[in-house]
């Protein structure tokens, strides 16, 4: 299948560039801020800061996976009409999502054995490898979302806004039947609700809301907040975007309905900032840092947590500190130098192992394109295996599944001229 009779003219799309570095920055950010950290005889309790009342309204800006999946969609379907072919198109972005993570796996099947022989409690441990592997769910799905991108453009061709309507409708089913006593069919929401954000993407790539007014797009990011609190007033839904401990219902594990229209409150807002984000990713400083950001925009991703292993290993298990009262005057005071700390160590891994993900792919393509689909499902059943049990449980066969979809997805890959989202 061909697609560059298609390809509109290949500008770098500044807007695209700062929301996902916006994103990328908002998860890190949340995940290092949530924890509440404390150890004693030879265990760690964890904790949210988010669970502090009324903290919930938080997540409503910082549960970024909307704009994450929006900015994919959009970078996709411009790469997809750029490439050659469709196979091109799709070996490169299966190796360059999963290259960068072979060296995570590296290191993290010598870490829990390394710990243990230095004396480590075993529940830190796992607690550790639970942390490093959890968020690999968010690979898992965006394979899938990569897999789906051909068939997804082709009806984004045919039926234009009618498919993220009917991806948010099947959502919307799913969570009846989820409620309603069939919670493991919750988890189909996992696709129904990432590829109905990603296929808003589609219509920034074309214009349609890139075009957008301001007012049109604060009247957008009104219905969708609007919609949520909907859900949240009168539906089973949590207040939290993001999964609370101990809390009853998640709106994340499984994805919920309310995250589309999530998605769409928090799209209208970047899109009413556009001329001003757009005007600010011009300046050279925040240029440079873009360029940057955007070839690691993945290994950041993977290495955020492990960095946030190292430094609770440190201070929490080594040094004893415990994470002060969430809002307090302590907690605000030591919460930047917990920031900066933990944002040093990741910048020492990404200098380490940053280098897989921005290092410029081969030029060929080896693989038939029914391999590579089923390269892309079978690392994706092994990233979901890895988020489940951790990697202190037995992660070898799950290990194994990613390495060989690797290996699956072809010996080299097409290296396409796309530089205008450096999307994965």
């Amino acid at each position: 299948m061909t697609t560059s009779q298609l390809s509109p003219p290949r500008t770098r799309d500044r807007f695209l560039d700062i929301v996902r570095a916006v994103a990328i920055l908002g998860v890190v950010v949340q995940h290092w801020a949530m924890p509440v950290l404390d150890y004693s005889g030879g265990t760690v309790t964890t904790g949210n800061a988010l669970t502090t009342p009324g903290w919930w309204a938080i997540t409503w800006l910082s549960q970024v996976m909307p704009l994450v999946f929006f900015a994919g969609g959009a970078a996709n379907l411009i790469s997809l009409r750029r490439a050659s072919s469709t196979r091109s198109w799709l070996a490169a972005r299966l190796r360059r999502l999963l290259l960068p993570v072979l060296p995570l796996f590296a290191v993290w099947l010598v870490v829990p054995r390394v710990l243990h022989d230095l004396g480590v409690p075993e529940q830190p441990v796992a607690v550790a490898g639970a942390i490093a592997a959890q968020l690999l769910w968010f690979l898992a799905v965006y394979l899938l979302t990569i897999l789906a991108t051909p068939l997804l453009a082709a009806a984004h061709r045919r039926f234009g806004l009618a498919v993220p309507f009917a991806l948010s409708a099947a959502a919307v089913l799913v969570d009846i039947a989820r409620f309603d006593g069939v919670p493991l069919v919750g988890y189909a929401n996992a696709v129904f609700v990432w590829l109905a954000v990603h296929q808003l993407g589609f219509h920034y790539a074309e214009g349609r809301l890139g075009t957008l007014s301001p007012r049109t797009a604060l009247g957008m990011s009104a219905a969708g907040f609007g919609v949520t609190a909907l859900f949240v007033a009168f539906g089973p839904y949590a207040a939290s975007m993001i999964g609370m401990p101990g809390a009853p219902v998640s709106n994340m594990s499984p994805p919920t309905a309310c995250l589309v229209s999530l998605a769409v409150g928090q799209i209208g807002l970047v899109l009413a900032a556009k001329k001003a984000l757009s005007r600010l990713a011009e300046r050279p400083a925040v240029t440079s840092a873009l360029g940057w950001v955007g070839p690691r925009f993945m290994s950041i991703y993977l290495w955020h947590m492990p960095a946030l292993v190292v430094v609770s290993g440190v201070l929490v298990l080594a040094l004893g500190y415990a994470t002060p009262v969430p809002g307090s005057l302590l907690w605000l005071t030591a919460l930047p130098a917990w920031l900066t700390l933990t944002g040093l160590v990741l910048i020492t891994l990404l200098r380490v192992f940053g280098r897989f993900e921005a290092t410029p792919p081969p030029a060929t393509v080896t693989a038939p394109f029914w391999q590579l689909v089923m390269a892309g499902l079978l690392a994706s059943a092994g990233l979901l295996g890895l988020a489940a049990t951790g990697f202190a449980g037995g992660p070898e066969l799950w290990v194994a599944l990613v390495a060989g979809a690797y290996l699956l997805s072809g010996k080299a890959i097409t290296r396409e001229p796309v530089r205008a989202a450096q999307e994965h």
